[in-house]
């Protein structure tokens, strides 16, 4: 099956690329390079020639309608991931038009593009932040849970749920799968690929750089939240697993009606745990200053992941923080 990513360049998106080219599959990459990195595409590129099966590469905005047209005309995909998009929560609240730009409006030109072809299976990339700042007693969140997002990028996600879902009332033939990802973490198990972005906010990440001394230190924002240690707690998924929950998209679809899943452990972790795990994969006990909270920091978030369990079939295999840890300081070191 030939497969179209939209920013395929990326952290997630390059991880789904490689699982599947492992699958056999050709792969179109659609990407501005504006988060994503020539050096992945040149990775994906040799991976695809020792798997023997095509990558096309173009370097091309969502924005361009005409240009990614030309590209559905030339390359006839089977199926569309869409994972370009801005995702930086407080950059789409000092400049909330870029994001219903990028976000919202690119997607609707995608989905025309879509509907244009005759491309009929869509996986779509959301996010938790959807559900905003749930209480206590939606802990942890299904997908039944009321969406209700508090920043733009959040927003921006929802509108684009919507849509998608509009675009398939609308039309019988056209299905979806929603995949609403919690805190996506660690890289490739074969150290192959991983997250490049400069000025991360990922606290993983910023754990790696401080333990490799590209910080100097690192904050907690909070320690006197209600929880095991006043630290916030997060669902975090391996990259390797959120992947693979793309590929079973995918093959869903070709059984299935479209749907919406939640894509985490289910597992919370603190900040703390995640500090206190990194410095012993790490064997560095780098700085780490308290400060006061940040505004919309809901104190616990966690998916409940039985229907994508249940319903596709998934089962992770990385559920770790060891293995989190330990892979995304590997890959950290590679880019020293």
């Amino acid at each position: 099956m030939k497969i179209l990513i939209t920013g395929g360049a990326g952290y997630i998106g390059s991880h789904v690329v490689k699982q599947l080219l492992d699958k056999k599959n050709d792969v179109v990459i659609v990407d501005n390079f504006s988060t994503g990195f020539k050096k992945t595409i040149s990775t994906l590129q040799k991976h695809a020639e020792s798997k023997k099966v095509k990558l096309n590469f173009y370097k091309v905005d969502l924005a361009n309608s005409k240009k990614v047209d030309e590209i559905f005309s030339i390359e006839k995909p089977k199926a569309v991931i869409h994972f370009a998009a801005s995702i930086v929560v407080p950059e789409s609240v000092s400049d909330p038009l870029k994001y219903y730009s990028n976000n919202t409006s690119n997607t609707i030109s995608l989905l025309q593009a879509c509907l244009n072809h005759k491309v009929y299976k869509f996986i779509f990339s959301s996010t938790a932040a959807v559900y905003g700042e749930p209480d206590e007693k939606s802990i942890p969140v299904t997908e039944e849970t009321k969406p209700c997002p508090i920043n733009p990028y959040g927003r921006s996600k929802l509108f684009n749920e919507k849509i998608i879902q509009d675009v398939a009332l609308s039309n019988s033939k056209f299905k979806f799968v929603i995949l609403r990802y919690f805190n996506v973490a660690g890289a490739c198990i074969d150290g192959e690929l991983g997250q490049s972005t400069e000025n991360a906010t990922h606290l993983l990440k910023i754990c790696a750089e401080t333990a490799l001394g590209k910080r100097n230190k690192m904050k907690i924002f909070g320690t006197d939240y209600n929880t095991k240690d006043g630290t916030c707690i997060r669902d975090y998924i391996h990259v390797d697993d959120l992947a693979a929950a793309h590929i079973k998209s995918l093959s869903y679809l070709n059984k299935s009606e479209s749907d919406i899943f939640n894509c985490g452990y289910g597992t919370g972790y603190s900040v703390q745990e995640v500090i206190d795990t990194m410095k012993k994969v790490s064997g560095v006990d780098f700085k780490v200053e308290k400060e006061k909270r940040r505004a919309g920091d809901p104190a616990i978030l966690i998916s409940n992941n039985n229907k994508i369990k249940n319903k596709m079939e998934w089962q992770p295999k990385y559920d770790n923080l060891e293995i989190i840890c330990s892979t995304a300081f590997e890959w950290e070191k590679k880019l020293k």
